[in-house]
């Protein structure tokens, strides 16, 4: 779907994302063939490791109720049924990045937030939350992660992608925070504000066409 190389120091790849080793990044729909490369990423990190990305779909009392082994078992059977929950980001075949991104009807949590609420009615995919090895951070892996989303989400005939970031307001922003992205990243990717009902947390969104090709970062 998206893929990115460098071949030497700080040159910007073929999807104009800089990073910083030369090394080939490569973003695919999770499908049930890359569970256990997914697992292993999220086995990495303790809450990963209880969520397995069911936060937002399921109720506070049932995703307490099976934090661990069955998040994970629920979660994998949403990949084995497909379509696609979301992305992965492999650099030299191993995975480093997650992007999650579905139909905002199948995210109970977003439906149920006065913060969140839908806009408007149009239907819209939205890209609920990002978790990055932390060794390859700060290598341009979000941003071709959004641009996976945005392919994947234009591939099942979305035409409107979402995503609620955080604003840090010229501050900093705390890990619980960070899995949603920040404002300035989805800015650079071409998404606009559609809506702020709190002033950390804004709706933005993108129009869906051809894929763009993420701008270089700084």
């Amino acid at each position: 779907m998206t893929k990115a190389r460098a071949n030497h120091q700080n040159i910007q790849n073929e999807g104009g994302v800089a990073l910083t080793t030369t090394r080939k990044l490569d973003v695919q729909p999770l499908a049930p063939e890359g569970w256990r490369a997914f697992a292993a990423l999220f086995r990495t990190n303790r809450v990963t490791d209880g969520c397995w990305c069911m936060w937002f779909r399921e109720p506070t009392s049932a995703f307490r109720a099976q934090e661990g082994a069955g998040n994970r078992d629920a979660f994998r059977r949403i990949v084995k049924g497909g379509p696609s929950p979301g992305v992965i980001a492999y650099l030299d075949g191993r995975a480093v990045g997650w992007c999650a991104v579905a139909p905002r009807e199948e995210y109970g949590r977003l439906q149920r937030s006065r913060t969140l609420a839908p806009v408007d009615d149009t239907p819209v995919w939205s890209i609920t939350c990002f978790f990055i090895d932390p060794a390859c951070r700060g290598q341009g892996v979000a941003a071709a992660l959004i641009e996976g989303a945005a392919a994947l989400a234009a591939q099942h005939g979305a035409r409107v992608i979402e995503a609620d970031p955080v604003d840090p307001g010229g501050g900093r922003i705390g890990a619980e925070d960070a899995y949603h992205g920040v404002v300035s990243m989805f800015r650079a990717a071409g998404f606009t504000e559609a809506a702020r009902r709190s002033g950390r947390r804004p709706i933005m969104r993108r129009s869906l066409g051809r894929a763009r090709r993420p701008r270089a970062q700084p």
